[in-house]
């Protein structure tokens, strides 16, 4: 079976302001392209289909054409939300819906029931598990503990139990949306670390063909069978250095298994671009960035004047200017933003305990209230997401 693996389209995101709607309607014109080209038997979007909850019309029309198009071309295609999604939105009509071949799998508890396709080989039952919130769906699914890692390995027993009551010899496919450790993280992707640790193991997986991983930004292999499509288009200046394309997956009989990289549209290179005003300006260098998405770093010790209008001169298409001023490492203005970065939520709090005690960090009983109050706020977040 030939399976065409995506994720994180993020339909109505922008670009640092820049509309990105018809690179996306490009992009999603090549996949129908790509299915058709390519003989595709199935297709799999394994969540961040919107870029938010509530999204708009037009990222919605875009949305529906192109199962229309999926449909009339008769390539089924399974989909779970991300969290990005609004998975109660995502999922309305999922049943009717199924009827035309696109399969949405959005409720936690479903996780466990497959879209089953035949092949030459058999069938291939393909398990969809949507982005899993742990303090919210860990009864539903009887996890033992908290955390990302439980309640993905309770949901994973459950694929696992079904596919051994299956005929010996069918294949599965697994669609998630979560933090897989070895996995490279960008900018863009929405924190998930709060609900316990986000980087679960991929031996969580085990026992099944194929993952087909959404949520990381990159296209990057975790192991053999353990993958991440990526977004089809760069939402940060960090994917700087992607390769934007989908996985074509090839899955035989006696667990032959190919993996080809298929590249997406590019709407417009991305440069990121650091130095001194006047050697961004004068560089001859640099001239190949002129029709690029620039993101440049000023390092001038003093900010110089209109330094915008100025790069725009040369480089017409400057989206993002960050100042940076070359500093000794003992001056005391550095930023504290850099003091920052790679930090989480919970470690910035409890820093910031042990800087007003003058460097006695939390107690383990405060650590546990910090952590708690953390979780809270992403429960009634989500609780509010679902209920708009």
């Amino acid at each position: 079976m030939r399976i065409l693996h995506t994720s994180d389209w993020h339909l109505g995101r922008s670009f640092h302001r820049v509309p990105m709607l018809e690179a996306q309607a490009a992009y999603l014109d090549h996949l129908v392209e790509t299915v058709r080209e390519q003989a595709v038997d199935a297709v799999v979007v394994a969540g961040d289909v919107y870029d938010r909850a509530v999204p708009s019309l037009a990222a919605v029309q875009l949305f529906d054409d192109t199962l229309h198009r999926l449909a009339a071309a008769g390539i089924p295609t399974v989909m779970i939300s991300g969290n990005h999604d609004s998975a109660r939105r995502l999922g309305v009509g999922a049943g009717l819906i199924a009827r035309a071949g696109i399969h949405l799998r959005t409720d936690p508890a479903d996780c466990a029931t497959p879209v089953v396709l035949p092949d030459l080989w058999g069938e291939v039952a393909f398990y969809g598990l949507p982005y899993l919130e742990p303090a919210l769906v860990r009864d539903t699914l009887g996890a033992t503990k908290a955390g990302h890692e439980a309640v993905l390995s309770a949901a994973m027993d459950r694929v696992r139990a079904d596919l051994a009551s299956r005929p010996a010899g069918t294949r599965a496919v697994v669609l998630a949306h979560a933090f897989v450790a070895g996995g490279e993280p960008s900018d863009s992707e929405r924190d998930i670390t709060v609900g316990g640790v986000a980087a679960v193991p991929a031996e969580v997986f085990d026992g099944v063909d194929y993952v087909a991983l959404g949520h990381l930004h990159g296209s990057q292999t975790v192991t053999d069978r353990v993958r991440y499509s990526g977004s089809p288009l760069a939402y940060s200046f960090s994917e700087h250095a992607h390769r934007k394309t989908m996985w074509l997956i090839d899955l035989g009989g006696d667990e032959q298994f190919t993996a080809e990289r298929v590249d997406c549209p590019v709407p417009r290179p991305l440069a990121r671009l650091r130095g001194r005003i006047d050697t961004l300006l004068d560089d001859p260098a640099l001239e190949r960035h002129q029709d690029s998405w620039v993101e440049a770093t000023l390092t001038d010790p003093a900010r110089p004047d209109e330094p915008m209008a100025r790069l725009l001169e040369r480089f017409p298409h400057t989206l993002s200017l960050v100042f940076e001023p070359e500093r000794a490492p003992d001056d005391p203005l550095a930023s504290y933003a850099q003091r920052l970065r790679g930090r989480d939520d919970h470690q910035i709090a409890e820093d910031f305990v042990a800087h007003v005690r003058g460097g006695s960090g939390p107690s383990e009983q405060e650590r546990t209230v910090l952590h708690a109050a953390f979780d809270d706020v992403r429960v009634n977040d989500g609780v509010t997401e679902v209920a708009r």
